[in-house]
């Protein structure tokens, strides 16, 4: 029952290391020792342009003070996703409104296009859902990135409004495309999936 769901304290999420896994991906908090592969793949204005709160350019100490703060912050839950075990992009919940934790994700360039980020945004939107007594989660994308904007669509998303968002590597504000999961929702699209799956 919904009920017997911790709720989401910095506690549960400090002391409890695991690993999501996908069939492609596998997802796990990010470490020092992968600083040198998340600054090459966020050091790409394209990126950056979509994203809030990464700077362009992407430095080695950017990513070492992104590890640092990841390790020590409990407002948030970050994963570093992982194909063949080499890092492809990060994927995290965003906890500053633990009502309405947030969604975010970005890929580099180089595996756009392969539904990377469906599928490793559907981990981590059913690790959420599961783990924490929540009743919905938001997430957003630039109303110029489609493709980001049909990966929310597909987890179940659904389109709320448009906010002025301010993007770091922009250096000022732009519309944003909002958008809101229940948990309704998430669970009536696990029970079609794992449905279809039986019937297979």
């Amino acid at each position: 029952m919904l009920q017997d769901i911790p709720t989401p304290t910095p506690l549960l999420r400090e002391t409890r290391p695991f690993v999501l896994e996908t069939e492609r991906l596998s997802l796990r908090k990010p470490t020092l020792a992968d600083v040198k592969g998340i600054a090459a793949l966020a050091n790409d204005r394209r990126i950056a342009e979509m994203t809030r709160r990464l700077p362009h350019s992407y430095t080695q100490d950017d990513a070492v003070h992104f590890v640092r703060v990841v390790a020590g912050d409990s407002s948030e839950t970050v994963f570093l996703i992982e194909h063949c075990h080499t890092p492809v992009g990060v994927a995290g919940v965003d906890w500053s409104e633990p009502d309405a934790p947030e969604l975010g994700y970005w890929f580099g360039v180089d595996h756009w296009g392969l539904g990377f980020a469906t599928e490793a945004a559907r981990a981590v939107i059913d690790y959420t859902f599961e783990t924490f007594a929540i009743d919905q989660m938001i997430s957003g994308a630039r109303v110029v990135n489609p493709k980001s904007r049909n990966v929310l669509e597909k987890c179940g998303f659904q389109w709320s409004g448009v906010e002025l968002h301010r993007f770091r590597a922009l250096g000022s504000s732009t519309p944003v495309d909002r958008f809101r999961l229940s948990r309704g929702v998430w669970s009536s699209l696990k029970n079609w999936s794992n449905a279809a799956r039986r019937e297979r």
